[in-house]
């Protein structure tokens, strides 16, 4: 029997508390794309799934999906042209990526609604 990776299929699913300050910050701030937005009736919360580098995340504005101040760690391929990028963009809250005890490099930060975003590459990729 071969010997494979399994696939790991995980969405971290953030509550925010307004959809267009989110879309500001992930979409104009971050680089992230709308993959798809779903809302029961115009007036209802938004559903919606952004990503970036093929790293998705749910954003939720229904209370009963899950609260606000959440996490998710996001590896990517290049952390400090994505720190760079964030800052020409005008994210003012991040600092430089640091280098970890356990072979990575990460860097931190919030969303406007408290959740927190951990953002990671490993050493020898940078």
């Amino acid at each position: 029997m071969a010997n494979s990776q399994p696939i790991q299929n995980v969405f971290p699913q953030l509550r925010i508390t307004d959809w267009s300050r989110a879309h500001r910050f992930y979409v104009e701030g971050l680089g992230f794309q709308v993959d798809w937005i779903h809302r029961f009736a115009p007036d209802m919360p938004v559903f919606a799934q952004v990503s970036r580098e093929g790293r998705a995340l749910f954003l939720t504005e229904h209370a009963g999906d899950c609260q606000v101040g959440g996490a998710a760690y996001i590896v990517l391929d290049n952390l400090d042209a994505f720190y760079q990028e964030v800052c020409q963009r005008g994210v003012t809250q991040p600092e430089p990526p640091e280098e970890t005890p356990w072979g990575r490099r990460e860097m931190t930060l919030k969303d406007p609604d408290g959740n927190t975003l951990r953002f990671a590459a490993p050493l020898e990729t940078q």
